[in-house]
């Protein structure tokens, strides 16, 4: 069954008030919603969701750098769509967008240009049981050599750990290689790449930085012996049951909706058919303030996968970033439906003084999308809201942009 043919089963939307009419009535959390005109272009400033109300599926406990929260495209997906209906993200990262939607009885298509996005999504789409992870898991030779190369890697790991970490990336590269990786070593190959390293008992590794992201041999010997510290035995099949359970305890994502991802560029997308989207709800890679390829050196090392050749978007300037935006929305006009939304999120970068949603909407400026407006999620409750590059936060960033369009 198409998209469009699933879409044609799907409860007719009642609501007769705007989507714009519902933000500016939001006042859920005790406040009233700030409507600024500035450069032309609409503010809507609330707390539409927040910290407190952060109870999301336990499914979105995968750790990758500089992602949002699952309430943020929920908030989306619930006002703009209905059951069936196509929700999409052209720059999926862990899927947060994707499972959400999947979730809420939604199809999902997604797209990233690191190969490791589509490992990190598509096994918490189509869980296995618990009983079939534990099963193969015993089928697992956790014994081999290891390589003189690998054997650096003892900075992170005790001899031991290292040796099944090893035979685990060998065992499913091998099945990957003949066509035998099933769902359930795909759900154990995601488990994996997220116990990698960490800082508590619930990783492969020795004490270490946050999961998201992964520090070079020479930090994490400093980090070695700023603390004293030697990587401990850690029982690799155990951790990864013993995370299986805690991802699979809030149960699955309803069966029988569509999947589509695929690994590219988001400026080109063949693959996906044409006015088929219902909503897009992404965030785009922000200039150059993550370094995807260093963060995931350590990932890309037990998923296969060469680093280098990852064409992972870091943009110098702000002309730069602004002709990458254009290039994905003139795909975007393609794949979404007249009537269709757009909720991109660009976050704030550089203090506040370089505003990423006025050269969004330059960007997009003669393609067929009408600007509803910019929703900025302040959780700070600041009375000011200074959104606009004017003594922001001072102590740091604490809001969401979200930059929302209508296909025309």
């Amino acid at each position: 069954m198409t998209y469009a043919q699933l879409r044609m089963f799907a409860p007719e939307d009642v609501s007769h008030r705007s989507f714009v009419d519902e933000v500016v009535a939001f006042s859920e959390f005790g406040r009233k919603t700030e409507v600024k005109v500035f450069e032309g272009i609409r503010y809507f400033v609330n707390e539409y969701w927040t910290s407190r109300q952060r109870q999301s599926h336990n499914l979105h406990e995968v750790s990758y750098r500089a992602c949002f929260k699952a309430e943020l495209p929920r908030f989306f997906i619930e006002r703009l769509t209905e059951p069936g209906d196509v929700v999409y993200d052209p720059f999926m990262g862990r899927g947060t967008t994707l499972l959400e939607a999947a979730l809420l009885g939604r199809c999902v298509a997604g797209n990233d240009v690191n190969p490791l996005s589509a490992m990190l999504v598509r096994p918490r789409l189509a869980p296995p049981s618990l009983a079939a992870i534990q099963k193969r898991l015993s089928e697992i030779n956790w014994k081999t050599s290891v390589s003189n190369t690998d054997r650096e890697l003892e900075v992170f790991y005790h001899p031991e750990t290292l040796a099944e970490i090893v035979a685990l990336k060998n065992w499913l590269l091998e099945r990957d290689a003949v066509g035998t990786l099933d769902s359930v070593d795909d759900w154990i190959r995601l488990v994996a790449i997220n116990r990698l390293t960490g800082h508590s008992s619930g990783f492969f590794s020795v004490y270490s930085l946050p999961p998201n992201q992964a520090v070079s041999l020479e930090s994490q010997r400093k980090i070695n012996e700023k603390r004293q510290q030697a990587p401990d035995r850690r029982d690799v099949p155990a951790i990864i049951l013993k995370k299986s359970r805690n991802l699979l305890s809030d149960g699955q994502p309803q069966a029988g909706m569509l999947i589509k991802l695929f690994t590219g560029t988001a400026a080109a997308t063949p693959k996906m058919q044409g006015a088929d989207v219902d909503l897009i709800v992404t965030s785009p890679p922000f200039l150059d303030i993550v370094n995807y390829k260093q963060d995931n050196w350590l990932r890309c090392w037990f998923a296969g996968i060469d680093a280098d050749v990852v064409a992972i978007d870091h943009h110098r300037t702000v002309a730069d970033w602004e002709a990458f935006v254009r290039r994905s929305f003139v795909e975007f006009a393609r794949l979404v439906r007249p009537g269709g939304h757009v909720a991109f999120e660009v976050g704030e970068v550089r203090g506040g003084k370089v505003l990423l949603e006025q050269h969004v909407v330059r960007a997009v400026q003669g393609l067929p999308f009408d600007l509803l407006g910019v929703m900025v999620n302040d959780q700070e409750f600041t009375k000011t809201a200074n959104c606009w590059g004017v003594n922001n936060n001072t102590g740091g960033t604490n809001t969401n942009r979200i930059v929302t369009f209508r296909r025309q």
